[in-house]
């Protein structure tokens, strides 16, 4: 007997979600979130999903509430006897604290993963994690998406003379060596020591950049404070063009003035979480396509690394 396949959006990534079961061809299932006057809420199903495979979409980027939305419609759909539960999460919010860094902190994104998982997820799809091992946090498949199959054909068409990939930290390396890999580019490291949290001390450019085009390649843009710095040394050493590419466009803070009032000649980022604000310097990929093919293949066990060019 053939499965159903139901698709479901969380309240925060519907604008998302949308034109994900668009690409899928399905219209999304009805969700209804009762809430209190108390700030308590209760999501349920308005249809039955006993036997079906489910797909609940929903970023998990601030407030927290986005959070424990997500885990509450998995417990509904487990409850509701759902025969596959796969958390959609575009963006995978806590995956920046991933290790214990100082004593007496958190792993906040092992505690996410515990908690999908105590609710009742059977897999989780999601975009560019932060740090790559937090797939190793869970004990069920996790598809981990890139986002080269978006950000490559954009670069192609920019026809950049002299490209060259830039990781904006060290943590970066990694990245923006498959896209110089990708490309037959060469690759500079803007290295930078912070003083605390979102607050940069000092920054420093490994490699030469006098005349190139330079794509710096992130996961996260959150106050923008790196990406505006990097750019700005970038230019004084002698760029030609400084672009950055970031999958998930967090900009919390000052970071539309920053991007406003920067050198970047533009910052490209995809539709993981919504942006608060129009800026002329902010490009955006939908994403909605790509996770649309996903599901499908999930749906029907087909391999997806194929969709990925770096």
């Amino acid at each position: 007997m053939e499965r159903n396949v139901k698709l479901f959006s969380g309240t925060a990534t519907h604008y998302l979600a949308e034109r994900i079961a668009l690409g899928y061809g399905l219209p999304l299932g009805e969700v209804n979130v009762a809430r209190f006057s108390d700030g308590e809420f209760s999501p349920s199903f308005d249809e039955s999903v006993r036997g079906c495979d489910v797909f609940i979409i929903q970023s998990t980027f601030a407030p927290s509430d986005n959070l424990l939305e997500l885990l509450l419609l998995i417990d509904a759909a487990k409850r509701a006897s759902a025969h596959y539960i796969t958390a959609v999460i575009p963006y995978f919010g806590f995956a920046r604290s991933d290790r214990k860094d100082k004593p007496r902190v958190a792993i906040a994104s092992k505690l996410v993963a515990n908690l999908l998982s105590a609710a009742g997820v059977t897999r989780v799809i999601t975009m560019d994690l932060h740090a790559p091992q937090i797939q190793g946090f869970f004990d069920i498949p996790v598809d981990h998406l890139e986002p080269s199959s978006l950000f490559v054909p954009y670069i192609e068409s920019l026809q950049l003379p002299n490209l060259t990939i830039a990781a904006p930290d060290m943590g970066g390396v990694n990245r923006a060596r498959g896209y110089a890999k990708y490309f037959n580019a060469e690759m500079v490291i803007c290295d930078k020591h912070r003083k605390k949290a979102n607050e940069i001390e000092t920054m420093t450019v490994i490699g030469d950049v006098e005349g190139r085009d330079i794509i710096l390649v992130d996961d996260i843009c959150d106050t923008a404070g790196t990406l505006t710095k990097a750019a700005e040394m970038l230019f004084d050493k002698g760029a030609s063009s400084v672009r950055a590419f970031c999958t998930h466009p967090v900009l919390s803070g000052k970071a539309y003035e920053r991007i406003k009032n920067s050198r970047l000649t533009e910052l490209v980022v995809t539709d993981t979480i919504p942006l608060k604000e129009e800026c002329d310097k902010i490009k955006v990929i939908s994403t909605a396509e790509l996770f649309s093919r996903i599901i499908r293949r999930v749906y029907v066990y087909e391999s997806i690394s194929q969709l990925f060019l770096v």
